[in-house]
């Protein structure tokens, strides 16, 4: 359904993206930010699903200023290569991925016509949460369990745009305690915890809760429509 295009980010660095676009006119833009595994099929296959829905749908690639045309599994070594991408990401110099994000965001208000969210997983619900608190032109923002979200330098910022946030009840990186410390840090977002484990909403991952990812899905696709179109 979709195909790669090229970003250009306020630096001038190139970035690729898989856009995914709506049979007819789209009701807005939905920017997706991958895990620590680059836009893989997964990835691509969330992106599709929006544009299914009626988005135009964004997934821009997010290591590409560390290693272009990353593309993993979930094994654990695709775990630990992905992770020391992330890390090398994190390490940029300010606004580093942020940037490209930003770029991401644009081509979707531009090419929809319309409002723009976001959604990320893990990582990416990491930098979803960042987006939501930063960048510009955002209509709402919905991180899955995003590592580092709950914590204390993170639960500081401020969101600009109505947030849904997702959490795993069973999530090791992620503790219970923690969340429930940002929901009361954070009474305007809307915090939603499931009986389920760390990427549940994956469905090549051991992880995956068929049951908790549908419902995740459908809250999603409910605050989008209220917030996006």
């Amino acid at each position: 359904m979709g195909q790669f295009i090229d970003l250009t980010a306020a630096d001038g660095q190139k970035i690729p993206a898989y856009v995914a676009r709506p049979a007819g006119q789209p009701k807005g833009g939905i920017v997706v930010v991958q895990e620590i595994f680059g836009v893989n099929s997964h990835i691509r296959e969330v992106a599709d699903g929006y544009a299914q829905d009626g988005y135009l749908a964004v997934a821009p690639g997010t290591f590409q200023r560390v290693k272009p045309g990353v593309e993993l599994g979930y094994t654990d070594a695709d775990m630990q290569e992905g992770f020391g991408y992330k890390t090398a990401v994190e390490a940029l110099p300010a606004p580093g991925v942020m940037q490209d994000l930003q770029a991401a965001i644009d081509h979707a208000a531009q090419q929809s016509g319309g409002k723009v969210g976001i959604v990320g997983y893990c990582w990416g619900g990491l930098l979803t949460w960042r987006a939501a608190c930063q960048l510009n032109g955002l209509a709402a923002a919905v991180p899955y369990y995003g590592g580092g979200v709950t914590t204390p330098e993170e639960a500081a910022r401020q969101p600009k745009a109505p947030v849904l946030a997702h959490f795993a009840e069973q999530d090791h990186w992620i503790p219970l305690d923690s969340v429930e410390a940002f929901r009361r840090a954070h009474p305007e977002v809307r915090v939603f915890t499931y009986a389920a484990d760390h990427g549940f909403n994956c469905n090549q991952r051991g992880s995956w809760n068929e049951a908790a990812a549908r419902l995740a899905r459908e809250r999603t696709l409910a605050f989008f429509a209220q917030h996006v179109g």
